[in-house]
């Protein structure tokens, strides 16, 4: 097999094994409008994941945000899976200073950034922000996340959270709640 078909097919696994665990959608990246003024030293700290457009199990999900003396952002991701803590740890960089709430988020050395654009926040209760994985232009993967300062958000914030995405062209149809009952992921 030459390397071309060989590549062909490797990409098409990785394409498969991206679909079978993301929602897709044919077509490239919407492109919504992100949170204007950002602040990211009010962004920074703790944030819990109330709901998500699915990709990894587990629950009690969190992420604490920090900046480091490089002003790179280091990221420590933690949640539970069969009963055991699990954290990884990343680093997001803003990639352009005129727009400072389009990150760009990595948790492998090997890996490229990816997008992590905070399209809201409020700072002190909720954000939203969204990914997208553009495939030749042809199709992309969505990923999403509303996030608050507790474990919790009212009905009446999830849903005014949804309509946020969806006027920007991001389904929300396969969002799923995040358990966050029994956590105590340790300091």
């Amino acid at each position: 097999m030459s390397i071309m078909k060989t590549a062909i097919v490797f990409l098409l696994l990785l394409l498969l094994t991206l679909v079978s665990s993301q929602t897709f959608h044919w077509g490239p990246c919407p492109t919504p409008m992100v949170q204007p003024n950002f602040e990211l030293n009010k962004y920074l700290g703790k944030w819990y994941e109330i709901e998500k457009i699915p990709f990894e199990r587990g629950t009690c999900f969190e992420a604490d945000y920090s900046l480091r003396p490089d002003k790179t952002i280091k990221i420590v991701n933690a949640r539970k899976v069969k009963g055991k803590t699990r954290t990884i740890e990343g680093t997001a960089v803003v990639q352009d200073l005129k727009e400072p709430a389009k990150l760009g988020v990595s948790f492998s050395y090997f890996t490229p950034y990816s997008p992590y654009w905070v399209l809201s926040t409020d700072y002190n209760t909720v954000a939203l922000v969204y990914s997208c994985t553009d495939v030749l232009r042809m199709f992309h993967v969505d990923y999403a996340w509303i996030l608050s300062r507790t474990r919790s958000l009212p009905a009446e914030t999830i849903y005014h959270a949804k309509e946020i995405f969806s006027r920007d062209n991001i389904a929300v149809s396969k969002m799923a709640p995040t358990d966050q009952q029994g956590c105590d992921l340790g300091p």
